[in-house]
């Protein structure tokens, strides 16, 4: 055990060592890598700063500031006894090295105060700005604070831990929205749309049954992914009394939890010691934290602080007229393959991981980026925590001067190092396509989508079974081991399952709609890969048929707590799920050739019955072979099963306590699962 610690801290020693130089090559990497001349750079002559530290630095006897500014024709830096207001303390001027770095020294103790930081461009003074490594904001993040991290840190933070965890696809993510989490008057929390809600325990709705971080920790799952909780935008955190609501999505300061989610956001601390006490409280509760993560743009363009400081070089530009690229859909993309934003990803990770222990991230638009900066992004913090998980959406929202052979897209997978992609097949598969919410998908009985669920219980990969021309949109396997795939049916992007079923199905009665509900997510937690849950989705969360709440009112998005009430028959299902998949590896195969040799589809023709079986004892599991069956139409089905005794383990969209052997052939119900076993 010693031998392998230290093992692992040499290893990580010579990961950050050599940082600079990966960053510079880029030959370290895993998969393709980007020839940067491919894609349009009017800023190739800048001289890259790989090794500078960046930012602002504080000790009790001086403050350090350095900033990359190459174009820059003065650069100052101005300091402020309060986070808003005309308090000025001083003007200090900065003197710029070789490589395009300003830097200033404030002698003597400077904690707590305020700054900004100024450009000069064309003879023209640019806006006041943090900056963009700003570790501490005040409100609204307009100005960086000079601050002590140490004082940030709560009691025992050094004793703080992760759960543990081994494989991938032993994870059960939960995606959730901080304010979603507490804010309604029924979830039993005082921090509503808090930080610290997920820090209070012992907390119930108005029916007495346990809410907040207590039912996360009830329902089984592994890993919190929370929305962006970085400082965004669009929130006026001036203003906390007013209901303001946004997933966040416009990032403003990457290294700075949200001011809206902290007790207090003009203190700079407040926000960074809550954020660590979420954590905290989540690692005690068994839980892992992933940070959603929003790299691929920013909130502003013009005015946002790279361009303030380093006007266009953060961000890809059309050669044709040197314009904006703008495959995000928000007005700008960054851009990854130059080098100094690839440092500063790089960096802005390694620092969530170190001061605030996240345990993953979920990379948005991630094919904005390229693979090569998203494998160094892996490798560097694999070192430093070789259990760290990483996802991300395997498209772009719009057309990118990055070549599509190296983005970091769905299909290219294969190339990514230990980085997973979301599953649009299995997800639209399933229920419909989220673009159209008239669609149905296998269990909302179109019969037309049984391969692409196929090839969603395969993890993407490849099977000698699986009919690719008949997968919906990908026709041929993309991922090498099944740790590559997210599998899911709902999330906080497009309607909530149960809106798109009950859009998508007007004709069903409500107890069909709740079948069609639990035979999808049975698919997605007994499918190879790692399964994803939308918050609520156990108590059947509704939008009331909303498309795009981002910035719709807490009455649309937050959680109703009294929905566990209402439908605590679900939420027991799926807690039944998530225990049965933790409980039996067979489900948790790490390679493909696993599932390649243990899981067999039985050769059924009915387009609306999918059945295979698991077996020998796949990936050391109890059971010598696990049998599924999934009837997506509403006609009762029939089906031989395969020789010898089974026992039942769900029928019926029921765990019975004790139930018959089964032998010879079986009646399926209606839009039902059903799973058997042979010991």
């Amino acid at each position: 055990m010693r031998y392998s610690i230290l093992l692992l801290v040499f290893t990580a020693i010579l990961a950050l060592a050599f940082l600079p130089r990966l960053l510079a090559q880029g030959k370290k990497s895993v998969g393709r890598v980007f020839p940067a001349s491919l894609v349009y750079n009017p800023f190739e002559t800048y001289p890259v700063a790989l090794e500078e530290d960046l930012g602002v630095t504080w000790s009790e006897t001086r403050t350090v500031c350095n900033i990359w500014s190459p174009a820059a024709q003065a650069m100052k830096l101005k300091l402020y006894r309060t986070p808003t207001g005309n308090d000025l303390i001083g003007e200090f001027k900065c003197r710029k090295n070789d490589m395009g770095v300003w830097s200033v020294i404030l002698e003597g103790d400077y904690k707590g105060r305020y700054y900004t930081l100024q450009a000069k461009f064309k003879g023209k003074w640019g806006s006041e700005v943090p900056d963009p490594y700003a570790k501490a904001v005040g409100v609204n993040g307009m100005r960086g604070q000079i601050i002590d991290l140490n004082e940030t840190d709560p009691p025992d933070w050094d004793q703080d831990r992760s759960p543990e965890f081994r494989n991938p696809t032993d994870a059960v993510l939960y995606e959730l929205h901080v304010r979603d989490f507490s804010v309604a008057p029924n979830s039993g929390m005082t921090n509503k749309g808090k930080f610290l809600a997920f820090t209070e325990t012992g907390t119930r709705n108005s029916h007495g049954q346990i809410t907040g971080i207590d039912h996360i920790a009830e329902m089984g799952v592994t890993h919190v992914h929370l929305l962006p909780s970085f400082d965004f935008c669009s929130i006026d955190e001036s203003k906390p009394e007013v209901p303001q609501f946004n997933w966040g999505y416009d990032p403003q300061n990457y290294n700075v939890p949200e001011g809206s989610y902290a007790s207090d956001p003009e203190e700079g601390k407040v926000r960074i010691r809550e954020f660590k006490k979420m954590v905290q409280s989540m690692h005690r509760k068994g839980l892992r934290v992933v940070m959603d993560v929003v790299y691929n743009h920013t909130g502003r363009t013009g005015n946002s602080n790279f361009n303030q400081l380093v006007p266009g070089y953060y961000y890809r530009q059309w050669q044709k007229d040197g314009t904006y690229s703008n495959a995000s859909a928000c007005g700008n993309e960054t851009a990854s393959d130059r080098a100094m934003m690839r440092k500063f990803m790089i960096e802005s990770l390694q620092y969530w991981v170190k001061e605030y222990h996240v345990d993953g991230f979920r990379f948005d638009l991630m094919a904005i980026h390229d693979i090569e900066t998203m494998n160094l992004i892996s490798a560097t913090l694999h070192a430093i925590n070789p259990s760290i998980l990483l996802y991300g959406e395997g498209w772009t929202a719009g057309d990118s001067p990055l070549p599509e052979n190296f983005r970091a897209l769905k299909k290219h997978a294969r190339e990514l190092d230990r980085i997973a992609v979301f599953s649009d097949d299995i997800r639209d598969g399933i229920k419909g396509s989220v673009f159209d919410e008239k669609s149905t998908g296998f269990a909302s009985g179109n019969p037309g989508m049984a391969e692409s669920v196929k090839f969603g219980i395969v993890a993407a990969g490849d099977h000698p079974q699986i009919d690719f021309k008949q997968v919906n949109y990908s026709k041929e396997p993309y991922t090498t081991n099944p740790g590559s795939v997210i599998n899911y049916v709902s999330c906080h992007d497009n309607q909530t399952l149960y809106d798109k079923l009950k859009a998508s199905r007007p004709d069903a009665d409500e107890a069909t709609l709740l079948k069609m509900h639990k035979l999808a997510n049975t698919i997605v937690l007994t499918s190879q890969g790692i399964p994803f849950l939308h918050a609520g989705v156990e108590m059947k969360r509704t939008k009331n048929g909303e498309h795009n709440s981002f910035n719709k009112p807490d009455s649309v998005n937050r959680i109703d707590w009294d929905w566990k009430f209402e439908n605590r028959d679900l939420v027991d299902f799926y807690k039944g799920l998530i225990s049965l998949r933790k409980s039996h590896p067979a489900f948790r195969m790490t390679t493909r050739e696993m599932i390649s040799e243990n899981l067999a589809f039985l050769p059924v023709k009915d387009p609306q019955l999918i059945a295979y079986v698991i077996g020998n004892h796949a990936n050391q599991d109890p059971w010598l072979r696990i049998l599924m069956i999934f009837n997506g139409s509403e006609e009762l089905k029939k089906i031989d099963l395969p020789a010898g005794n089974w026992n039942v383990v769900l029928m019926n969209h029921q765990f019975p306590d004790a139930a018959p052997m089964l032998s010879g052939s079986l009646e399926i119900e209606p839009v039902s699962a059903t799973i058997l076993f042979q010991e």
